[in-house]
């Protein structure tokens, strides 16, 4: 089975974000695109959404390190929707590291010139209806 293109977009964001590399990172998002920095907090735009992965990246002590696990792409309209499990790894605050699981939720638009952009991060997922800061 090939592997979907947007695998390797997403593997060059996650190695940015760990490398801190925010020039690279916005190569992969749209204009116009949005990001769930946590629950209840979503930013929109290239530079807004720069400066939550410079403060997330702050958060965690410059020591966050995000990789992905499996993928399932659903396309349709020039859009995919992507389902993947995003696996985060961080300090404790007490010398150990952590490392958390989460299934991520994106959706990448492709662009006349056959590039893959991202419009919508959700590192959380269906996890958001969890929260109670659904909108109804």
């Amino acid at each position: 089975m090939t592997t979907h293109p947007l695998r390797q977009i997403i593997e060059s964001c996650d190695h940015a974000i760990t490398t801190k590399n925010y020039d690279a990172l916005m190569e992969y998002y749209a204009d116009d695109a949005a990001l769930v920095v946590k629950p209840g907090l979503t930013v929109k735009g290239k530079e807004n959404i720069r400066s939550a992965f410079i403060a997330i990246s702050d958060y965690f002590q410059d020591q966050l390190i995000v990789e992905q696990g499996e993928m399932q792409v659903i396309e349709g309209g020039g859009n995919a929707l992507v389902i993947m499990e995003t696996v985060l790894r961080f300090p404790d605050g007490q010398g150990g590291i952590t490392e958390l699981s989460r299934r991520a939720t994106y959706v990448f638009r492709q662009e006349s010139d056959g590039r893959w952009l991202c419009t919508i991060d959700n590192s959380y997922g269906t996890s958001l209806l969890d929260t109670g800061n659904a909108s109804r």
